[in-house]
């Protein structure tokens, strides 16, 4: 699912100073969609991934 969001995610996001947010929403298993988040410091190379995290407030997160 890691790479899948990398390297197609469907929204990336900043978030702070050097971070953005690469996001897709994701179905896990028993049928509930989550959210994706990876966090990525873009300034580095090669890019680096900060921390991952699923969440279910994807209408926290999603941008229009």
């Amino acid at each position: 699912m890691l790479e899948e969001v990398m390297q197609n995610p469907e929204q990336v996001v900043p978030e702070h100073a050097k971070i953005v947010a690469y996001q897709s929403k994701v179905d896990f298993p028993g049928g509930k969609q989550y959210l994706l988040r990876v966090m990525v410091n873009e300034r580095t190379s090669p890019a680096t991934v900060v921390t991952v995290y699923r969440t279910s407030k994807i209408e926290k997160y999603w941008q229009p």
